[in-house]
């Protein structure tokens, strides 16, 4: 997990007129929370275009743009799709070379991984699209049959079916450089009830979905979820959920890399830093909510290192856009 204290990571978004707003909202909205549910600036991010200036989407809004730059310094760079899958703007072989010399992490989203596809020159399960791109790419003779997942990492490049899953790939990165607990504040603020994995089938079709991750770990962060403000004793939660504290403990280091106690802690400080900058409720009675009834102070500062009270008077974090 990245040190919270290093330097932000870079976070640049290519796109040209005609970008899906679904999938820009989504990157964006989701490292500002991010950032906040952090209090710290995790991320920081760019938006770009082969030559700056405004860009369009079909909804009708308009996003300013700074240039690509030849020598990029992102840590990852998000490609936009396009409403338009044959947009000249979507050959970017160069931009994308440029950005894998620079070491960075390369995620094609729908149009921009299907033109990648097209222009490499043959389909394999090792990449994926939308499902509406695949059937043009196998009418237009594209060899090979691609994957029908959400995301497909193939070591070098990312490539997504965006639209929805765009939340679901954004969550997964955050992975990287958050905890399990931050991740799944993310997702609860968005209102993101699970999070796919990336072998998860697109929903079409008749396709069905295919399940992800584990049955009693997921039923015990939903109890923890809904027991922020009178927290179940561990004893408790193991026999509601019918497993031994060692097999629980087991599942929480194998999945999230943590101790069920600290995954519910920080889940409950996560909750009180929402609490915080929301509402209007005292310190006291924030501690309270999120099952904290004796050293909420102290606890909060050591994990997101500024006292209740500094971020409150410090307001919500201001967008970090450069």
């Amino acid at each position: 997990m990245t040190d919270m204290m290093s330097q932000p990571i870079q976070v640049d978004i290519l796109m040209s007129d005609g970008f899906v707003l679904t999938e820009l909202s989504a990157i964006l909205e989701l490292l500002r929370i991010a950032n906040r549910v952090t209090a710290r600036q995790v991320f920081r991010w760019k938006n770009l275009s082969r030559h700056g200036g405004t860009v369009s989407c079909r909804a009708g809004i308009d996003v300013a743009t700074q240039p690509f730059r030849p020598k990029p310094l992102a840590q990852y760079v998000f490609v936009l799709g396009n409403s338009d899958p044959d947009a000249k703007e979507l050959s970017l072989q160069k931009e994308i070379k440029a950005y894998q010399w620079a070491g960075a992490r390369v995620i094609l989203l729908s149009e921009a991984a299907s033109r990648h596809i097209a222009e490499t020159g043959e389909q394999t399960m090792s990449h994926t699209t939308h499902w509406e791109n695949r059937a043009v790419l196998n009418e237009r003779g594209t060899p090979g049959v691609g994957s029908y997942a959400l995301v497909a990492d193939d070591g070098r490049i990312i490539t997504s079916a965006g639209m929805g899953s765009t939340h679901d790939l954004v969550l997964a990165l955050l992975g990287s450089h958050l905890s399990a607990a931050s991740v799944a504040t993310v997702a609860d603020i968005m209102l993101h009830e699970k999070i796919r994995t990336f072998s998860t089938l697109q929903p079409f079709g008749g396709k069905e979905l295919s399940l992800t991750g584990n049955r009693a770990l997921d039923q015990c962060v939903e109890l923890m979820q809904a027991n922020l403000e009178e927290p179940l004793r561990i004893s408790e939660l193991v026999a509601l959920l019918g497993i031994s504290e060692r097999s629980l403990e087991r599942h929480f280091r194998a999945h999230f890399h943590t101790t069920p106690n600290a995954y519910y802690r920080e889940l409950r400080l996560n909750h009180a830093n929402t609490l915080l900058l929301k509402t209007a409720m005292s310190v006291r009675d924030v501690g309270l909510a999120c099952g904290f009834p004796n050293g909420f102070s102290s606890l909060f500062r050591r994990h997101f290192g500024v006292t209740p009270m500094s971020l409150r008077r410090s307001g919500n974090l201001p967008i970090y856009n450069n």
